[in-house]
């Protein structure tokens, strides 16, 4: 369920004298690497890692080992710490900041969730129950542009986090995310409620970089792994407690959604003017990093400006297409073509432009340059995979609302709190909900988290000897299952059996793609590398939005056919996984040996 922090993730391939540094956030926004002197590997404020040695975080939690694994490892210790050993890291080890940051953090986690998970609902809603009457295909065209700009924002903000402060970003965040959540609940018309909710996503990206930069400088060798095994902690149960929340107060007025998010951000202006303190003094340093090396990076990486505007133009037309054609002003021939035109005209201009005597100095006028292509390439391929992750929030409460008869479960449900004596709380759970004796379509995808909760520490365990080709392609392999699942998906039972099947899939692809990425960047390079990791999954938001918003508008509303509409998925997923195959089989094992 919340992949954007359970996907904060990574694995560095160090050169036997290397020094890595996650700078700001140990995440994928602040990324950098350095080589000194042949001094021991480090990591993370100079931490000590064995040397020739891989660093995983996986699901943020953050796992330091050699290979194999060394018998003195734990998962909630690291090195040196057996779990019997009576040199046990103990809680009150953890600064004041170190749980102030996990509170707000679950705060915040209950604000998004508590609206997104109900988002589809709410955007689609018939306006006389409260709902905005909005269009599937305009549903997908939100949800997939303004999660698009979430992703790619914290690149930028992490940067600025660092250069301003942590402390300066968080109250920017907050400033920004309070007036932001009301707004959502009162801008009725597409533009406005577009406006409102990329003000949210703002708020959400100058906030996710931070917390996880402020637990990677309050930790340290010996408390990180707990340290991080609490923040992935705090972070399911923000997201596991906001939707039961939004599912009590919709039954209200939906207007109380986003009082109630706007709440629990406002909860966090007092932890952080009192409890919180600075961790970075790199907003002190003479040496601040600037937007000018993120832009640099980018461009080594991924490609240069041209090629850029090029990716930009593409999207827009996929977009603006999208979003008209829910009333007939577009079709998709009509977006095929204006897609082709733009392909053509790009490639004209890069032919004019490399065989011209005249030399221009500006970026429009170069040539189109991709970074590095195999990276490019696992970018994409990994979008499909996210593509697929999405629909459990974007797609499958509409599927519930719309053809799940789920009185199955409530009826298991409040027959075991009948048994047990307790009458009284069975008949409110029967009553609570928005459909009584259904139930509600957040409850029943909010299982996902709490699989994740119980289970993704096993599952890690499981396949922590496991190469990250094998666990991902498995994964979406499993992925494939669950939408096979849902196409029988008319029964509360059999709609829990697919969540549950999925989440697993989650659980063994979400973390192992990010250690993927380790094989594919220069070892040199791998953190940089990582800061762009998650543009992948901007992709996987945005192509999830749209697919999700036609195909429901096309297959579901209109030929009042989803079984067709999760068999696609599932066919995608299927693409994925090939893909992935042939990915690690033709360029993986082919690149050479110094990367």
């Amino acid at each position: 369920m919340v992949n954007d922090h359970n996907r904060v993730s990574t694995i560095c391939n160090l050169p036997k004298f290397s020094n890595l540094h996650l700078q700001s956030d140990l995440n994928p926004f602040s990324l950098s690497t350095s080589s000194k002197n042949n001094k021991p590997d480090s990591f993370i404020n100079n931490r000590s890692l064995p040397k020739n040695s891989e660093c995983h975080l996986l699901g943020a939690i953050p796992i330091m080992s050699a290979t194999p694994i060394p018998e003195d490892f734990s998962i909630l210790g690291g090195y040196n710490q057996h779990p019997m050993s009576s040199n046990r890291i103990r809680l009150s080890e953890f600064p004041s900041t170190f749980w102030s940051v996990n509170t707000m953090e679950i705060f915040e986690r209950m604000a998004w969730y508590g609206f997104f998970a109900v988002s589809s609902l709410y955007i689609t809603g018939a306006v006389g129950d409260g709902g905005l009457g909005f269009s599937d295909e305009d549903r997908g065209v939100l949800q997939g542009v303004v999660t698009f700009f979430l992703y790619l924002f914290p690149v930028v903000t992490g940067a600025l986090a660092d250069r301003y402060g942590y402390k300066r970003m968080l109250f920017a965040a907050f400033l920004v995310l309070v007036p932001a959540y009301l707004l959502l609940g009162q801008f009725k018309t597409f533009p406005t409620f577009f406006l409102a909710f990329l003000l949210v996503a703002l708020g959400a990206a100058m906030f996710k970089p931070v917390v996880i930069g402020t637990i990677s400088r309050v930790t340290n060798d010996r408390t990180a792994s707990m340290g991080f095994g609490i923040f992935y902690m705090m972070v399911n149960i923000g997201g596991f407690v906001g939707p039961i929340v939004a599912g009590i107060v919709r039954g209200w007025d939906w207007s109380y959604v986003f009082i109630a998010s706007a709440i629990w951000i406002s909860v966090n202006f007092i932890i952080l003017a009192f409890f919180f303190k600075e961790p970075t003094q790199e907003s002190q340093s003479a040496n601040p990093r600037s937007l000018k090396k993120v832009m640099s990076d980018m461009v080594e990486v991924l490609g240069n400006g041209r090629f850029f505007l090029f990716v930009f133009g593409l999207l827009t037309v996929l977009v603006m297409g999208s979003k008209f054609t829910s009333d007939g002003s577009f079709t998709w021939t009509h977006i095929l073509i204006f897609i082709a035109v733009w392909v053509a005209a790009n490639v004209v201009a890069d032919m004019a432009i490399r065989t011209s005597k005249f030399k221009s100095g500006s970026w429009y006028l170069q040539p189109m340059k991709l970074g590095d292509w195999r990276f490019g390439l696992f970018l994409l391929i990994m979008s499909g995979f996210w593509t697929c992750f999405n629909q459990l929030f974007y797609t499958l409460p509409l599927h519930i609302r719309d053809f799940t008869d789920t009185s199955d479960l409530m009826t298991g449900f409040t027959g075991i709190l009948n048994g047990v004596g307790l009458t009284g709380a069975a008949n409110w759970v029967n009553t609570s909900m928005v459909n009584e004796g259904q139930i509600n379509p957040e409850y029943l995808i909010n299982f996902n988290a709490g699989a994740i909760i119980f289970f993704q520490v096993l599952v890690s365990y499981l396949v922590t000897r496991m190469k990250p080709f094998t666990t991902i392609f498995w994964g979406v392999i499993i992925t494939i299952v669950s939408f096979s699942v849902l196409v029988f998906g008319t029964t509360g039972w059999i709609v829990l059996a697919g969540i549950l099947v999925f989440s697993f899939g989650e659980m063994m692809a979400s973390p192992k793609s990010k250690e993927y990425t380790g094989k594919i960047a220069p070892p040199e390079k791998v953190a940089m590398y990582m800061g762009y990791f998650y543009w992948c999954v901007a992709l996987g938001n945005l192509f999830g939005g749209i697919l999700s918003g036609q195909l429901y508008g096309a297959m579901a509303r209109d030929m009042q056919r989803p079984d067709l509409m999760w068999a696609i998925f599932a066919g995608l997923a299927a693409l994925t996984a090939v893909a992935v195959f042939v990915y690690d089989r033709r360029v993986i094992r082919r690149m050479p040996a110094q990367r």
